[in-house]
């Protein structure tokens, strides 16, 4: 050990002491982390960020989901009650959107662009 600070403080301007000192200023600031912060800090911190813009993600689908919602009915509120034909096309209709969803899902198909763009 003695033969390698004999080394670093051979550099202009670097002192043994000065060495020593970071050394140990460095050790006891470690220590004030836990091995699992050493070990995990980095990934936990990344994972926290990823649920944060999964949460703001989520939070802009259910506004814009609500606001249709809210148009939909605006729009539709003085529609007559559908008689069975028109009701079974409509069923017919929402059946084939389902399969469709699926099938884009299934295949890796995103409607507006790729996963885990932001």
């Amino acid at each position: 050990m003695s033969e390698k600070l004999d080394k670093l403080s051979r550099g202009p301007g670097v002192t043994k002491s000065e060495i020593v000192a970071k050394a140990v200023a460095a050790f006891i600031d470690r220590r004030g982390e836990t091995e699992l912060d050493q070990r995990y800090g980095k990934r936990l911190d990344r994972i926290s960020r990823d649920l944060e813009r999964a949460r703001r993600d989520i939070e802009m689908i259910l506004e814009s989901l609500a606001l249709f919602i809210r148009f939909t009915i605006t729009l539709n509120a003085h529609t007559p009650v559908p008689d069975k034909a028109t009701q079974a096309v409509a069923e017919a209709r929402f059946q084939n959107f389902v399969e469709q969803v699926g099938r884009q899902i299934a295949g890796g198909k995103h409607a507006f662009g790729e996963r885990g763009e932001p």
